[in-house]
């Protein structure tokens, strides 16, 4: 195991300057027209460019960035299934806003119901999924603010799964993009966000065609989400990715006065980013990188792989040396472990200062020995050892 963390250790690869050099650097202004805005790379999670990121904002409808992970992150679990059926409820039907004019006791699949909210930003449709994730809507809510502290997010806080306008109802540019960064682990959900047009109900007399909300999805090469928002509160809203060769970069802009003030001032951050950095991917999501000791579990050892993609990002044309990596484990883990349990952490170093940090997290379930197999254990080992 030494010998593994070393040879980790030893790996040199990729970086100059930091993410707080960054964005100290950016003195351009790319969101003159935004009451806020922020632009990030995905897998760093570094700032390129900052404006009032803090400020405590109506989110709208980007809401849904959160209600879709939590989604991404049940069927992760397998406590939901892309292809059972969710039953819409009175009350999710009531919705209104944006929907996809669900009916009371109206039936869809967890992916019809996806692409509601992804492509349709249906507010109907994030009921119904909250109540079958959660049992109520207001349970819903409270997992949304449980994963608000999880993600350690200060300046948001949810009151309803749509982003309809409500008292204490508020997030920022900052923390939704960080919710976005969360969401984009999941590579599948980009096959909704991602997408311009499709229909729900086909094969019926009550045919819906779905038009994302986003228009950059087709306007703008290499967009594929996440999510626009509006109300007369909040006004303009985007939390947009786009992604070109290795890089990803999540940009998002509140308060803007049009549609055409908010798609433009998100086209410069991502021209911006696409121009002055680079990204050099050093690890995918789910890729083992070493294991560790398992006590009193059904298997001796556990593996440990990436729980997102692990970069490093460079401004366009710099050198790449003097990162070093190092793999950090828990001690004393017993079984039981389940598939995203949280082991250890991958470190980013240069000069001794850590730069970036990602979860390492467990590769499958590992159930509980069984007394009789714990007894074989120990006698195998007590034999070896005579």
């Amino acid at each position: 195991m030494k010998r593994i963390i070393s040879c980790f250790m030893l790996i040199a690869m990729l970086i100059s300057v930091t993410p707080v050099a960054f964005a100290k650097e950016s003195s351009v202004e790319l969101a003159d027209r935004a009451k806020s805005a922020v632009l990030i790379e995905r897998d760093t999670g570094t700032i390129l460019y900052d404006k009032n990121s803090d400020q405590k904002l109506p989110p709208a409808s980007m809401t849904k960035i959160m209600t879709m992970l939590l989604i991404m992150e049940a069927l992760e679990k397998n406590q939901i299934k892309m292809d059972e059926k969710v039953r819409t409820s009175e009350y999710a039907a009531s919705m209104g806003g944006s929907q996809i004019f669900l009916e009371p006791g109206e039936e869809m699949t967890v992916e019809q119901m996806l692409k509601g909210i992804a492509i349709g930003s249906g507010n109907d449709a994030s009921v119904a999924m909250a109540e079958k994730i959660a049992g109520s809507a207001e349970a819903f809510v409270e997992m949304m603010n449980k994963k608000v502290e999880e993600l350690g997010l200060k300046n948001t806080h949810f009151k309803n799964p749509t982003g309809l306008p409500e008292a204490d109802h508020y997030s920022s540019a900052q923390d939704m993009a960080l919710m976005a960064k969360e969401l984009l682990k999941y590579e599948e959900i980009t096959k909704y966000t991602g997408k311009y047009e499709d229909y729900l109900r086909e094969g019926t007399d009550k045919k819906f065609w779905l038009v994302n909300t986003n228009r950059l999805v087709k306007f703008y090469p290499g967009v594929d989400g996440v999510k626009t928002g509006f109300t007369n509160e909040a006004k303009y809203c985007l939390t947009a990715t786009a992604k070109k060769d290795n890089m990803r970069v999540i940009a998002v802009v509140f308060g803007a006065d049009t549609p055409k003030d908010r798609n433009a001032q998100v086209t410069k951050m991502l021209d911006y980013a696409f121009s002055q950095y680079q990204t050099h991917p050093l690890f995918k999501k789910d890729q083992i990188l070493t294991k560790m000791k398992v006590s009193k579990g059904s298997e001796n050892e556990a593996n440990l792989m990436t729980s997102e993609p692990i970069s490093i990002l460079t401004k366009k044309g710099e050198n790449v040396d003097d990162v070093t990596q190092e793999i950090v484990m828990k001690k004393d883990v017993r079984a039981p472990i389940k598939r995203g349990d949280e082991l250890g952490s991958l470190q980013l170093k240069k000069d001794e200062k850590i730069i970036a940090e990602s979860k390492l997290v467990a590769e499958k379930n590992i159930d509980e020995a069984s007394w009789w197999k714990l007894f074989k254990r120990v006698m195998g080992d007590f034999t070896k050892s005579s």
